[in-house]
């Protein structure tokens, strides 16, 4: 079996595609054949060291993938032989198969392809927790989502707006600006050529959003929260150009008794209920179409280097999937 293993950290050049042993499941373990593996841009803060690999190096990386059930450990009885699987979690999905603890696995609908699976469930399960948990979006809310035409920010787009919000969204060019509003997008904010902040001023007619989803960190610091009503919240969910200074909250009293969040997916899926109830959202909303996953990046795994190239280089839009 091959994997992409990480010996030392550093840039993409340290992404080696070699033999690696899989083993087999043990109790409460599936082995399963992936059919794809989704890409994201955790897997640069663990391929560079910025996030600790739970279990140090060398390291597998990858936090995202779908597949096929091989083999089936003792006590196992969610899952059997032959079932299609997806699963946002724990570290270790780049690679042709892997062994996993089954309670992270969910099945994946018959309508709904092992590709796009493998491609949405980290990033839509985060705009599942976003947009519905960590601020509900409802009907008249306006809303504020940085990097809209990377791969959470095309799903939250639609989904917001199926949930009746005014949806302001950031990007880094004109051809993404024009792939943002054509996913839900009412107002797109080009940041290389607009001052983000005067615009969402303009756009709210001085109320400012009531929520900003940001997962840029240390670039749209603090513009985010200029941006924000007061008693808004600032869900910083990344840090894409790199992480945020430490800074005195009296900031947040400043400008208007702002709220802030640091929130991560893992926590919100931590217990099965919960998993299952995100999962089962994500399916729901893009069986019926309200959200329509494209995937517009195929790599073959063994070249996740150049997919991290180009990701890091911000040459990448929406959903990027790696096939074994």
């Amino acid at each position: 079996m091959k994997a992409i293993v990480v010996s030392s950290h550093g840039g993409p050049e340290v992404l080696e595609w070699r033999d690696h042993e899989t083993g087999e499941p043990g109790p409460g373990e599936v082995r399963i054949r992936h059919e794809a593996v989704g890409l994201n841009f955790i897997d640069v803060y663990f391929r560079t060291g910025l996030y600790p690999a739970p279990n140090g190096l060398p390291l597998v990386p990858g936090n995202e993938g779908a597949g096929t059930v091989i083999a089936v450990g003792e006590g196992v009885t969610r899952f059997g032989k032959g079932d299609r699987v997806a699963y946002a979690g724990p570290i270790g999905a780049y690679a042709e198969e892997r062994v996993i603890d089954a309670e992270k696995l969910v099945k994946v609908p018959d309508g709904i392809d092992l590709d796009v699976a493998a491609g949405m469930m980290l990033k839509g399960m985060t705009a599942e927790y976003l947009l519905c948990r960590t601020h509900k979006v409802e009907p008249g809310d306006t809303i504020l989502f940085h990097a809209a035409a990377g791969g959470v920010g095309l799903i939250a787009g639609q989904w917001a707006k199926a949930l009746g919000a005014t949806v302001i969204g950031t990007v880094g060019s004109a051809e993404k600006a024009e792939l943002a509003a054509a996913n839900g997008y009412d107002h797109v904010i080009n940041y290389r050529t607009e001052d983000f902040v005067a615009r969402v001023k303009d756009i709210t007619k001085g109320k400012g959003v009531d929520v900003v989803y940001d997962s840029v960190g240390k670039d749209t610091f603090p513009g985010s929260l200029d941006c924000l009503r007061p008693r808004g919240l600032w869900a910083c969910f990344g840090q894409s150009s790199g992480p945020i200074e430490p800074f005195n909250m009296s900031i947040l009293a400043q400008k208007g008794s702002l709220f802030a969040t640091r929130p991560t997916l893992f926590t919100y899926i931590a217990s099965r209920p919960d998993l299952e109830a995100s999962a089962n959202a994500l399916f729901d909303v893009v069986a019926r179409g309200t959200v329509k996953i494209g995937i517009n990046q195929r790599y073959r795994l063994a070249d996740a280097a150049q997919a991290h190239a180009d990701l890091e280089g911000r040459k990448t839009t929406g959903v990027t999937v790696l096939k074994p």
